[in-house]
């Protein structure tokens, strides 16, 4: 029976890159940890920017002006759409640059509340974290309370 694939490893999986394999007795965040988390880094940033610059195109192409209300409502709805998926990725885009800047700046893979190290699972799986599980987990859980009162 086949191994069911983990989260991270399908995000891996699509970006053509492995989970790292920790070595027994590895330094945190040595030279090829660091690397390893540049190059998800970079091909994620890059996947992204093709995906920006196809719905240009598409928009440029598809755009015309319907003489029908119904047809005219719903093309611009569509682009809504892809323009809020846009914003949401160029926000990813800038803390995946963030990420990076922490990589260059030694910085990178440490909580940014507690100074702890960021398991390297969870930096597979989501490379732009800035805390710990523990960390994110009190953060929601606060934020929960706040959304509550």
């Amino acid at each position: 029976m086949p191994r069911k694939k983990t989260a991270t490893n399908t995000t891996l999986e699509k970006l053509g890159i492995q989970p790292y394999k920790e070595k027994k007795g590895e330094e945190y965040m040595n030279d090829a940890q660091m690397e390893h988390f540049r190059q998800i880094l970079k091909a994620w940033r890059n996947q992204l920017r093709e995906e920006v610059d196809r719905t240009v195109t598409h928009m440029k192409d598809e755009a015309a002006n319907f003489p029908d209300p119904v047809d005219r409502a719903a093309q611009e709805e569509e682009f809504s759409l892809e323009l809020r998926t846009r914003d949401r990725q160029r926000k990813l885009v800038a803390k995946i640059n963030a990420a990076l800047r922490r990589i260059d700046e030694g910085e990178y893979g440490y909580c940014e509340v507690t100074g702890e190290p960021i398991s390297l699972k969870r930096l597979d799986a989501r490379p732009i974290a800035t805390m710990s599980l523990e960390a994110q987990e009190r953060h929601e859980r606060r934020e929960k309370v706040h959304r509550d009162d």
